[in-house]
């Protein structure tokens, strides 16, 4: 035997297994909505059932981080050289991570059951919402460094108001928002006037 030292594979396999776990539960709440299984996220994800529940120990605390990790795989902060193109472009990448109506039940869901249980509504503000408000607390300050913002914006009341579209539209309303609506509203918070 050589003095090699055998390769340790098991930390990659946990992080690719949990990136399967993830992925197969946005896929699976895409298309099914709340009637997911940890079954079929197993079978999906090519894990067993044990393996997910070593990792999470509901189904709503997997959903939350899948939810979470998707939308900022998906959902881009890139600099595109100016606060409306990077406000736009995050508007209309947000809106297609919404468009799924499983996606949408799941996170009116999450909302509703938050608003019962403390704790869970504790991990749904500092594992998802306040992670997408960070997200995009990052364009505007970038647009104030870069002196394209307008004068009278506030960072933290243009958060106010695209996640207060966003929630409204999905808890009062079925209009889903569209590449319309992304331009219309990254038009009005970057305008000068």
């Amino acid at each position: 035997m050589s003095g090699e030292e055998p390769r340790r594979r098991g930390r990659r396999r946990s992080e690719e297994s949990r990136q399967a776990i993830l992925t197969a539960a946005f896929d699976l709440v895409a298309e099914e909505g709340q009637d997911f299984t940890i079954e079929g996220i197993a079978a999906r994800a090519g894990v067993s059932k044990q393996t997910i529940y070593r990792w999470w120990p509901t189904k709503g605390d997997i959903l939350l981080e899948s939810l979470a990790e998707q939308a900022e795989a998906r959902i881009s902060t890139s600099d595109r050289d100016s606060y409306l193109q990077d406000l736009r472009h995050f508007l209309d990448q947000t809106f297609t991570v919404l468009r799924p109506p499983g996606v949408r039940s799941a996170l009116r869901s999450l909302m509703a059951e938050a608003q019962q249980n403390p704790e869970l509504l504790l991990r749904f503000r500092e594992e998802f919402l306040e992670r997408r408000r960070a997200s995009l607390l990052q364009i505007v300050s970038r647009a104030e460094v870069r002196g394209d913002l307008p004068p009278r914006v506030r960072s933290e009341l243009v958060a106010d108001i695209v996640f207060g579209v966003i929630w409204y539209r999905m808890l009062a309303t079925d209009r889903l928002l569209d590449g319309a609506d992304a331009g219309s509203l990254a038009g009005l918070l970057a305008s000068h006037e």
